[in-house]
Order: C-alpha cells, then sequence, then structure tokens
C-alpha cells in the first residue's frame, strides 16, 4: 500500500482532422493495440477455489461473483466484504464553458492512483438502517455521507433490501480534491451489487452513480479515463502514462470547499489549451509540467493563498526531481510527479509540520473487478469490523 504520514514530530494518438476546442474524442485515430474510443479490454479472471475460514471471493467467466456458493457451501451466501477504495488525481483539469443549470462543463484526464481508504460491509440484520462506523472524526455518519447515499440508491434502483454495517478506514484527507467520497460512494455500490448477486451491471451502476456526485461514475472506468461534461461522461482509455509511475502527494491541513472555489473561478481567465492536444501529448511524451493545467488553480490559490506558495515552494525545490507540480480537482493536494519524496524543507520547516503527505503511483483495475489494494491479490471476506461509532 502507498505509504503516507502526517509530519508531526508507445501508445501515441495521431489526430486526422485539426484539433480544436470543439474537437471530439473521436477525432483521434490511434497507432497501436487499442482504439481510443473503446473500452480497455481485459483478461476474464479464472476462477479459484479457496478453503478455510478466510473466504477468497470468486469471479467466475462471465465476471458474476462467485460467493463459492457452487464450489464450497451452497448454504454460505455472502455476509462480508472488504473492498479497497483508492482515490484519483486529475492530470489536467480544463473547464470548458458554463451551463444553464449553473454547472461547468469540464474535460479532465482522471487517473486512479494507490492512495485509498479500505471499507469493511458487513450484512445487517436490520431492514431499514445501515450504520456506519470510521476511524477519523469529522466525516459526516449520516445520510450525508456518499455511502449512505450510494446504499440507499441501489435499493432504490434495484428494489432489494439489504442494509450494512460498514467500517471507513479512512486514509485519503478529506478536502484533498482526490475524489476520496467519490470512489467511497462506487465502492458502496458495487460493494452492494455483490451482496446482491450482481443484478446491476457495472454500466448501470455507472448510469446510477451520476445521481448523486459527478466525480463518481469515474471509478467505474478501468482506472484512467477522458471526463468531460460535469465529469459524468466517462471515456475509458488506454493509461497514457506508466503504472509505476511515482508520485508524492503533499496536502496542508486547510481544505479547499469547491463550492467556494467555483465561487471565485473566472471562465474568462482560464487556460485555451485544447484538452485533445494535452492528451495527444501525454500520450507522446508522457507527463510534463506544461500538458498539467489545471484552471481551478487560480481561484483555490485566491482562496488558499499559502497553497499557491506551496506548490511555487515545490516546485522549485524539486528541479530536476519532478516531472510536473500541480494541483489536484479544486484543491488543497499539491501532487508532485516523477519522485515519491518530498522536498526536504517540507521535513525541516515548522509551517509544515501538519501537512499530510503520501507517496502513490497509477493503477487500473481488470475488468469484472473491483480495484485491488497495492500488496493484495484477492479481495477477502473476513471477519466483521469492531463498530465504535454508528448512525441510529
Amino acid at each position: 500500500m502507498a505509504s503516507s504520514h502526517l509530519l508531526c514530530n508507445t501508445f501515441h494518438f495521431q489526430s486526422s482532422c485539426n484539433l480544436s476546442s470543439k474537437s471530439n474524442i473521436s477525432s483521434f485515430k490511434p497507432r497501436g493495440p487499442f482504439s481510443f474510443c473503446q473500452q480497455l479490454q481485459f483478461p476474464k479472471t479464472p476462477v479459484v477455489k479457496a478453503t478455510g475460514k478466510k473466504v477468497e471471493l470468486v469471479y467466475d467467466p462471465d465476471g458474476r461473483i462467485n460467493n463459492l456458493a457452487d464450489e464450497v457451501d451452497k448454504q454460505a451466501p455472502l455476509s462480508r466484504l472488504t473492498l479497497f477504495s483508492p482515490c484519483k488525481v486529475n492530470v489536467f483539469l480544463r473547464i470548458t464553458s458554463k451551463r444553464e443549470d449553473g454547472y461547468h462543463d469540464l474535460a479532465s484526464l482522471f487517473h486512479v492512483i494507490s492512495l485509498g481508504d479500505v471499507i469493511k460491509f458487513s450484512l445487517s440484520p436490520s431492514k431499514s438502517i445501515d450504520r456506519l462506523s470510521t476511524n477519523v472524526s469529522g466525516v459526516p455518519l449520516t445520510e450525508d455521507n456518499l455511502i449512505i447515499k450510494a446504499l440507499n440508491l441501489y435499493r432504490k434502483k434495484t428494489g432489494t433490501d439489504n442494509f450494512f454495517w460498514i467500517h471507513l478506514d479512512k486514509n485519503v484527507p478529506t478536502g484533498a480534491g482526490l475524489g476520496g467520497g467519490s470512489s467511497n460512494a462506487a465502492t458502496a455500490l458495487w460493494a452492494a451489487n455483490q451482496f446482491s448477486g450482481c443484478l446491476a451491471t457495472e454500466k448501470e451502476l455507472q448510469e446510477w452513480s451520476s445521481e448523486i456526485g459527478s466525480d463518481i461514475p469515474f471509478f467505474f472506468s478501468h482506472g484512467a479515463a477522458y471526463c468531460t461534461g460535469r465529469g459524468e461522461i466517462v471515456q475509458d482509455i488506454p493509461s497514457l502514462v506508466p503504472l509505476d509511475k511515482p508520485m508524492v502527494l503533499i496536502k496542508p491541513p486547510q481544505a479547499c470547499s469547491t463550492a467556494e472555489v467555483y465561487k471565485r473561478f473566472q471562465l474568462d481567465k482560464t487556460s485555451q489549451a485544447d484538452p485533445l492536444t494535452l492528451l495527444e501529448k501525454i500520450s507522446r511524451n508522457g507527463i510534463s509540467q506544461d500538458v498539467c493545467i489545471n484552471d481551478l488553480e487560480p481561484p483555490a490559490f485566491e482562496l488558499l493563498p499559502s497553497l499557491k506558495r506551496l506548490k511555487q515552494r515545490i516546485a522549485a525545490a524539486g528541479r530536476g526531481q519532478y516531472d510536473a507540480v500541480f494541483m489536484s480537482g479544486s484543491g488543497s493536494t499539491i501532487v508532485g510527479i516523477g519522485s515519491p519524496d518530498p522536498p526536504q524543507f517540507i521535513y525541516d520547516e515548522d509551517e509544515y509540520q501538519d501537512v499530510f503527505v503520501s507517496e502513490a503511483n497509477f493503477i487500473n483495475r481488470e475488468a469484472n473487478q473491483w480495484y485491488q489494494q497495492p500488496g493484495s491479490s484477492s479481495t477477502i471476506c473476513d471477519s466483521p469490523p469492531e463498530f465504535t461509532r454508528a448512525i441510529e
């Protein structure tokens, strides 16, 4: 798993037409083994039988969870499930227009990374309420939490009556621009579907998820996607960067409110770089500073001037160390691509003693499987978590 701590003590694209802000993703004619406009195809995971009290979940060739019902015990349905809930970074984020409904259209390269939470699900005897606990303070445990919203959404769409005890082991900081809450919601939808025998397809889960959050559909991609609209229009693409490319995430204690960032956003002051041109550059040359454009940086830096200073200092101190330094999403995480190590001043100066620091790398998921926690080879049905805080 990516290590994190709190500091206290050649796939090339060839365009067949002139790229412009009105370019469509289908204008790319890729050279290589993949079609840019098709979903990635991954080999099916072979069925693996398991023994013992700790049971490995099994996926059949059709992608549905087996639960070992045919292999181990036909009388033992799935009752517990532990899943990894990874976060993401926006390699670039262009805001292209303002919509009549008040939202903004964006175009962004999203990529899942190895930093994430761990969520334990257990079937509850209750048929009326979910119980949620967590290892950190400040996380809502009511229906305001996207996990509970996702479970309510799944029951609404499918008519199932499963309720759960959920324990969220939170590693991703909140207000970080890393999509931790959105990932939790997507993971909860996936889990609910497994407990119900996969009543819904992945495509249905992806479509439903947009009703409760714009970033949630992305996590039903295979890990790398070109996202447009409010972020809910997801085009799966092959990963354009090596999965072992290291990075460091540095987040100050202050969070950026997405709503407050957008209040300060001025469309006429954004970059004019065409998003598809940025994709093409990344596919040819990899990640570099000139392609890591985030139109939300100026309003975020206006909201939190110390964040601008942090980015500038990381970039200056890490010359030659990082391929690019940029803010992810609406902030407040600064990402340094190319090295897992923060610059020395992060350790030396009292001003930064409370920053969150984590190394990470890019990850994907295989078709019909959820994301695997780095260092783990399987999803495990394990003992129920201890619940110290729960909604009633």
